[in-house]
């Protein structure tokens, strides 16, 4: 079990639950807090205050009193009002993170939940029954209020989920099979569970989590084409990269070298040229870069991932009850922005290594675009082609959603992060871009069969012999489509 505190969630036990089905529960003492922060509600409700979100209409409503019996259908309607997402469900991996963050959030004990809704929450993850939450419709800010109030749909018997086979089916079917009691929610509850940055933060988890793995895969493939087009070694020692001071350029470096040790293809300075291109010459650099922002995208989510981003927040038992702007999504925003244009650069680099790979006048001893019969058979020609219309089509996406904003609420809500927007065309880049390094991979590894697999590093014919039993090498034109998809989804593989 993994032990949500609200305090502690860490993007590494994110993968257990998400990728291994590690199964979660609550802290004990995170359970009292939840305990005592209802009972602060139910105070107010008894009591003659307004609090906005407890007794009030919301959003440019926040001025109109309801009547405490009417409080409950108040939650309902907004339930109901709120789930008008649009679009193609989010991945079921998306989904199940967006519950575990809520659930996390909510068991901080700033947000005046019963304990029998984050029980439910608990139940669900745990059985791997996930809502279907349609990915268009959140401004993020107040918070992903309508993909959220897709998930709050479930919990009250409503809406659809994602059944164990990956069937989308009704949550009140689902329920009557596994004899579960959706909730009726109280006053603060529906609010509770849809304002804030959970969907924009799961998409950002998962985006993180694919991002480095692709970054990973990025450092052999390269080393791949590198021995494929004999590069001169000297490029990644590590005095170069010391004096500069980077310490991720400074460990692709040491990484890159790990891979290429005992090669026979790889060169010294001056033995063939004197120097590479860039696109070989400076991968620690652009890679390094790269994993800077992955490493400032990995701060951000799991201070968000471990926030009170609802509103309005209850302190002191009640005595204090703040209506801030934490569901406001700027600092995610920001950074799948960052995201986009990182992943979008190794994709860059990686094109233009294609292309050296395949462009016979930019290598030695290398057929025209690797083709076994060059005239007859046209062999990684179009794949580059492909690589090239990816890489450019996520320029377009890098574009950053965060330097948006539209009114909403009637200028109530008048600045919004568009965050959930930012981390679904950062998701859109990393797929194109982990496309562009199959590209890659296919083409190194014919390239390098042409030099001669056995003169290698260890490392690299390991990793060489992973993708030929994945794509077999080239000798004659078939449908790559189905090459190139194999590839993709065995590197897409999250591996715990």
């Amino acid at each position: 079990m993994i032990k949500l505190t609200g305090e502690t969630l860490t993007i590494n036990q994110l993968k257990e639950i998400l990728y291994d089905n590690r199964k979660v529960e609550i802290a004990e003492e995170s359970l009292a807090k939840v305990q005592a922060s209802r009972a602060a509600v139910e105070k107010i409700v008894k009591g003659n205050e307004t609090v906005y979100g407890i007794n009030t209409g919301f959003g440019k409503f926040s001025s109109v009193k309801i009547a405490e019996g009417n409080v409950t259908e108040l939650q309902l309607n907004l339930i109901r009002s709120h789930a008008c997402g649009v679009g193609d469900p989010f991945p079921s991996v998306v989904s199940k993170a967006m519950m575990v963050l809520r659930l996390n959030a909510l068991v901080k004990g700033f947000s005046g939940i019963r304990v029998e809704v984050v029980q439910l929450l608990v139940e669900l993850i745990n059985r791997n029954i996930i809502p279907v939450v349609p990915q268009q419709g959140s401004l993020g800010a107040s918070g992903d209020l309508a993909p959220l109030a897709h998930l709050a749909l479930v919990l009250i018997g409503e809406g659809s989920v994602f059944d164990n086979s990956g069937e989308i089916v009704p949550s009140a079917e689902v329920f009557e099979r596994h004899k579960i009691a959706p909730v009726i929610l109280q006053a603060k509850e529906g609010l509770a569970l849809i304002n804030g940055t959970q969907t924009m933060t799961a998409m950002g988890v998962v985006n993180y989590i694919e991002a480095e793995k692709l970054a990973l895969d990025s450092e052999w493939i390269a080393g791949m084409t590198f021995e494929s087009l004999e590069g001169v070694i000297d490029a990644f020692l590590p005095e170069t990269h010391e004096v500069r001071g980077y310490p991720q350029q400074i460990d692709v470096a040491k990484r890159m070298v790990d891979w290429l040790e005992g090669s026979e293809l790889t060169t010294r300075q001056n033995e063939k040229r004197v120097q590479d291109a860039y696109s070989l010459r400076c991968i620690p650099q652009v890679h390094g870069a790269s994993w800077q922002v992955l490493d400032y995208v990995k701060e951000k989510l799991e201070i968000e991932i471990n926030a009170a981003t609802d509103n309005p927040l209850i302190f002191e038992n009640g005595d204090t009850v703040i209506s801030g702007g934490n569901f406001h999504g700027q600092p995610i925003a920001f950074a799948m922005d960052f995201l986009k244009i990182a992943v979008a650069e190794l994709a860059n680099i990686s094109e233009r290594r294609i292309e050296r790979l395949v462009n016979s006048q930019l290598n030695e001893d290398l057929p025209s675009f690797l083709s076994p019969e060059p005239g007859l058979q046209s062999g990684a020609m179009i794949m580059q082609y492909v690589a090239a219309s990816l890489v450019s089509e996520n320029k377009t996406l890098a574009h950053p959603a965060s330097v948006d904003s539209i009114p909403s609420s009637a200028n109530q809500e008048d600045h919004v992060s568009m965050g959930t927007t930012g981390s679904r065309h950062a998701s859109s880049i990393i797929q194109n871009s982990r496309r562009v390094l199959t590209i890659e991979a296919i083409c190194a590894m014919q390239a390098l069969e042409y030099k001669g697999v056995e003169k290698a590093s260890p490392k690299i014919r390991q990793q060489w012999a992973l993708v030929n039993d994945v794509v077999p090498s080239l000798t004659e034109d078939r449908i790559f489509h189905k090459d190139m998809e194999r590839l993709n989804d065995y590197l897409k593989e999250i591996k715990i």
